[in-house]
This record gives structure tokens, sequence and C-alpha cells, in this order.
């Protein structure tokens, strides 16, 4: 995925760390709502490039892993308060645990129910008890409906115009494909790139269901999607 390797160095142009702010404050009021005594510690379960680790480091003490080393190093950069570890969130173990657990969009990259029990098992053992976890993917097959997304973003001689296209070739399996196009223009130098993403998309009983079978009490919650006002239920699962 280009997104995740040739176009590092464009990551924060693509996805601005300052439209995580929003997402930020509610991850923060549900973990405030629900661990007690309250929470300090925050590990985060394919971080990438710490962009909302750069507003959630503000209130927790955040350690950000991922499977993408040049991720985490960019992320380090943004965020060299916080510690960085590599690793896979199907099979990380740290031997510690923490007050709160956050899987944003990088959990759809579990393509099966098998790998999303691993990475939702990985959250659960690094969880306190009475800690809690959140899980943000970016949607579930109750929901779905093939979607386009125009993205613009201007930041200094850099500046980006794309489309997002999450469409579905076959509704009868668990996975869907995003189809970015990106027109990125350095000074006055042009290029276009296309990539392609394949992420897993499972109905909200599966969800709850592998929820419920690790030791997760779990309740939907509310996040805000765009400045329009639309917004979606992710999973909030209490250990």
């Amino acid at each position: 995925m280009k997104l995740y390797s040739d176009l590092i160095d464009w990551y924060s142009v693509i996805d601005p760390p300052e439209d995580h702010a929003a997402e930020g404050e509610v991850f923060t009021a549900a973990y405030d709502r629900v661990v007690k005594p309250r929470a300090e510690t925050l590990l985060e379960l394919g971080s990438g490039a710490g962009h909302n680790a750069m507003h959630m480091k503000r209130r927790f003490r955040c350690t950000l892993t991922d499977i993408n080393d040049r991720m985490l190093a960019s992320s380090r950069q943004l965020n060299p308060e916080c510690e960085h570890v590599p690793g896979d969130m199907r099979s990380l173990r740290l031997g510690r645990t923490f007050d709160a657990v956050l899987a944003h969009d990088g959990i759809v990259y579990m393509l099966t129910r098998a790998e999303l029990r691993q990475a939702i098992e990985t959250a659960y053992v690094h969880l306190r008890p009475g800690g809690a976890a959140i899980f943000a993917p970016d949607g579930v097959r109750d929901d779905f409906a093939d979607a386009t997304e125009l993205l613009e973003c201007d930041r200094g001689s850099r500046a980006m115009r794309g489309v997002q296209w999450t469409w579905d070739p076959d509704p009868s399996d668990e996975t869907v494909q995003t189809d970015y196009a990106f027109v990125l223009r350095d000074g006055l130098q042009t290029r276009t790139v296309h990539d392609v993403h394949v992420s897993g998309l499972f109905p909200r009983a599966a969800w709850l269901e592998i929820l419920e079978s690790v030791g997760f009490r779990t309740e939907l919650i509310e996040r805000p999607l765009d400045d329009q006002g639309r917004t979606d239920l992710i999973f909030l699962a209490i250990k």
C-alpha cells in the first residue's frame, strides 16, 4: 500500500493530524466515563504516524505500536515524548498492562474473523481489570454502502487533491476495496498516484460476539466523521 510506503512523506498532507482532534475528545471522554480509577496510561495498536497520539498525549502517557517501521519513525518525530514499540497487533505481547487501549482504523486491515479475534485478544491481555478498549473501524457490514469522498489539503509548498472511493467487489465476502487517486503538487511539480487498499468489513453482531467471547463487556458509542455532523458507532469494550 503506497500510502504507508512511497507516500509516507506525504502522509500529513493526505491525513492531516488536526483532523483527529474531535475523535480524540470523544475517545478521552469515553475512557474518563468508564475507567475507574482515572486512566493514565494508553496503548495504541496500529498507531501509524501518530496523528491520534498528537491529541491523546495531552491526557495520557502513550505507548504507540505499529507494524510499519517507517510510520513509527514519522510518529517519533511528531511525538518524541511517547514510547514507540514495533509490533503486529495480532501478536504483540509487551508483558504489562495499561488503563486504556485504542485500536483506530488500522484494525480494518484484519481481513478475517480469526485475525480480528487476535487483535481483540491483544487489547484484552494488555488491559488491567476495569480498563477499557476502543475499537474504531471505518465501518461495519450492516451500514455499508459504496461511498466516494473528495480529499483536499494545502500545507506549505505542498498540496493534495484526491478521491477516496470505497466499494465492494464481492458482497458475499467480508472485505471491501478502497481506491485512492491523488494529485500531489510540490512547488511547481505535480504527479498522480493510484493506491488500492483491501480491508475487513464484518457485521456488528460478529464484532460483539468476538468481544464478548474474549471477555469484554461492550457498548456502542458515537464518534464524529466529518465537519458536516455525520457520526457512526464504534465499540467501547470494558475488561
